[in-house]
Order: C-alpha cells, then sequence, then structure tokens
C-alpha cells in the first residue's frame, strides 16, 4: 500500500491525501492506519522521541480515498472538530459510478437508517431515520461509469455511497452497496477531493484539494471532465 501524501502542514494541521483501504484509525482487525503513520512521520522528521501528537477531528472510510485533516496540537484539534462538528467545513467528493445517471446535476433527498449491527445504512420510514441530503453532477463519462462531483449538506454514515446506490448507480467496487465487482484490495471510487477550511489559529481560509488514485479508471474519466458550473 503507498503511503499518504502530504498536501499541507504547519505547526498546527497536517493535511494529507489517504489512499484507499488505509484505516484512519485503529479498530479490530488492528491493522495499520493513517494515525500510525502520521505519529510516526512526524517523529522520524523532527527527530522526535516516541510517538508525535495527532488529533483526529473526523474520519474517511476505510475504502475511500482522499484528503484527511489531521491535528498536531490539542487546540487545533479542538477547534477542527468543532468547525466539523457546526457543519462549517465544506468538502466536496468525486465518485465513479456504474452507468449514466439520467440528470446531468440534481439534489437527492432521502430518510436513512444506520444498521449498527451490519454497519450499512438503508433508507427507511423508520422513525430513527435521518433526513440526508447531496447534490451532484456529471463531469464525465464512458460507455460504463461516470465521475461525478459530490457536495454533502449533512453528514449521514455512508451517506454517499447509499444514496447512489439507491438511483440505481453504485459507487464502483463497492460491494456493500450493489456495486458487480470488487476492486483490488477493498477499495471503492469514492475520492474527498477539496476541502474548505478556517485554519485554527490563523485567521485564513485553507483551500486544499487532492488528485484522486493513480489508476486507469480515474485517470481517463479525470481528462475527460468538465469543471466548468452548471
Amino acid at each position: 500500500m503507498q503511503n499518504p501524501i502530504i498536501l499541507f502542514e504547519d505547526n498546527h494541521l497536517l493535511i494529507v491525501s489517504k489512499p484507499p483501504s488505509l484505516l484512519v484509525q485503529g479498530d479490530i482487525t488492528r491493522d495499520p492506519t493513517l494515525k500510525d503513520w502520521a505519529e510516526a512521520d512526524l517523529a522520524q522528521r523532527h527527530n522526535k522521541p516516541g510517538k508525535a501528537f495527532i488529533g483526529l477531528p473526523h474520519r474517511l472510510d476505510r475504502p475511500s480515498s482522499g484528503i484527511v485533516v489531521l491535528a498536531k496540537t490539542s487546540k487545533a484539534l479542538t477547534r477542527i472538530s468543532k468547525a466539523f462538528a457546526d457543519r462549517s467545513v465544506k468538502k466536496t467528493y468525486w465518485a465513479v459510478v456504474e452507468g449514466i445517471p439520467k440528470k446531468i446535476s440534481t439534489k437527492l433527498i432521502h430518510s436513512l437508517w444506520k444498521d449498527s449491527r451490519l454497519k450499512k445504512s438503508f433508507v427507511s420510514n423508520k422513525k430513527e431515520a435521518k433526513e440526508a441530503i447531496l447534490s451532484y453532477r456529471i463531469l464525465s463519462s464512458g460507455d460504463r461509469y461516470s465521475l461525478l462531483e459530490v457536495n454533502l449538506e449533512t453528514g449521514r454514515h455512508h451517506q454517499i455511497r447509499c444514496q447512489l446506490s439507491t438511483i440505481g448507480h453504485p459507487i464502483k467496487g463497492d460491494l456493500k452497496y450493489g456495486a458487480k465487482r470488487s476492486n483490488p484490495g477493498g477499495a471503492i471510487h469514492l475520492h474527498a477531493q477539496m476541502i474548505q477550511i478556517k485554519h485554527p489559529v490563523k485567521d485564513e481560509i485553507l483551500k486544499i484539494t487532492a488528485p484522486p488514485p493513480n489508476e486507469n479508471l480515474w485517470s481517463e474519466l479525470n481528462k475527460k471532465a468538465c469543471y466548468e458550473k452548471i
């Protein structure tokens, strides 16, 4: 597995692009994590004994790739965590989906319920279900797949994966949500491509982008993509 790519770093933040299939933090598998890598990398580069401090203000699904913000101080962790909780952070995702959606751009609104046992979300009319809203637009398409730009208005569990599957266009490789076949290493074609966030200490807005993984289908659809606003 390739190492994460550092996109931005200062005394307060470390923003990286996570490769697909890498855990952000530990789980029952005890597989290596992004947090482990960052702690060791910082300690090595700055000649620090033991582990460096790394805080996790948000998460990214293991099979997905793209931008993860890591905090290097407790003050940064508290402030960035609050920004995510307040939904003042703007995030854009890219998704390669099966087929070509009928609408070039639209908004999707569903009620999602998380099954904690299956670790999967479903469109449901249960009273515990929560409203999920996203908008997408098609950037490019080929014979079998389309590249979508996705913006979230809510932050529900597996929201993008579930909602795109519900309209008949599961993300490539996402067997859990109906994809026809898997990708190597259990990866899926969902990529956190852009984040816009206020710096936790300085009075400035950071806008960070990350190229998609170096893989043939990503490259093919990215080259054909139209980035003009519709």
